[in-house]
């Protein structure tokens, strides 16, 4: 089976970065304008894809499903992203990172309520959004994957399956650990189609989409198209080449295809 998931942050006004979702710079370049999100929305939807609004609506067809997911949590979940997918029938995948709940800038618990109540997905995105999810210790994943689930299992007082790796850094103690805790569903940061399976849990890959990424490349991958699947697989795997000690031609490598990608 295959899936294209493509993963967002926030939508915002130009301007609002600080608004909703983490603040300060490496976070902004993942906040899109309402104008763009709009246009990537345009984009999958003429590109014939068929929009999954859960895991597990995924079947066996011709080109990948779409799933949209969102991580973080950012007030933007709730206005403007999920009026907009809802226009067109649509819902995403919120994973929400349970330490930020009820502060500036993120969703509060009665928002939380009221996204799970109009039908989108809730999952986690950990407690504390370590910087490096795949460096923790068994014990220190097991306190985010499981403390995470409870409180959100709390507020919303429904059971979840689902979740995002922070950061994107996965590994096998990770889905271990996100197993142990009572999650099914597990979405990290590889740019890959195939679903496939660790144990217990259906691993996702994730398409990340930037505050550049034109309208294109979302129909794109929504479409099934390789190319831009494959620049994003090389972008993916030359960042870490590079941030593993790979020189800095890696990184002008990894700048000029980058931006081919975001034109």
């Amino acid at each position: 089976m295959r899936a294209v998931s493509l993963m967002y942050h926030d939508v915002v006004e130009p301007g609002r970065e600080e608004s909703s979702g983490f603040p300060g710079g490496p976070a902004r370049i993942y906040k899109l304008s309402t104008a763009r999100f709009a246009g990537h929305l345009d984009a999958v939807a003429a590109s014939g894809a068929v929009v999954c609004n859960n895991v597990e609506a995924l079947t066996e067809t011709p080109r990948p499903s779409v799933l949209f997911t969102f991580d973080d949590g950012g007030v933007s979940f709730l206005d403007p992203i999920a009026g907009m997918l809802e226009a067109r029938g649509w819902r995403g995948h919120f994973f929400i990172t349970t330490g930020r709940l009820d502060t500036p800038g993120f969703l509060t618990s009665p928002q939380l309520r009221e996204l799970a109540a109009r039908g989108h997905v809730i999952g986690s995105h950990s407690m504390n959004h370590p910087t490096r999810m795949a460096d923790l210790s068994p014990a220190q994943l097991a306190e985010e994957w499981a403390g995470s689930r409870a409180r959100l299992e709390d507020i919303l007082g429904q059971v979840l399956l689902t979740a995002s790796v922070p950061g994107g850094y996965f590994s096998r103690p990770v889905a271990v650990e996100a197993a142990a805790a009572g999650y099914r569903h597990l979405f990290h940061s590889e740019p890959v189609t195939t679903v496939s399976n660790a144990g217990s849990l259906r691993l996702y890959g994730r398409f990340p989409l930037q505050s550049a990424s034109p309208a294109s490349l979302a129909g794109g991958l929504a479409h099934g198209d390789i190319w831009p699947q494959a620049k994003m697989w090389a972008l993916r795997h030359l960042k870490k080449a590079a941030k593993a000690g790979g020189g800095s031609w890696l990184m002008r490598l990894h700048s000029r295809l980058l931006d081919s990608t975001d034109r």
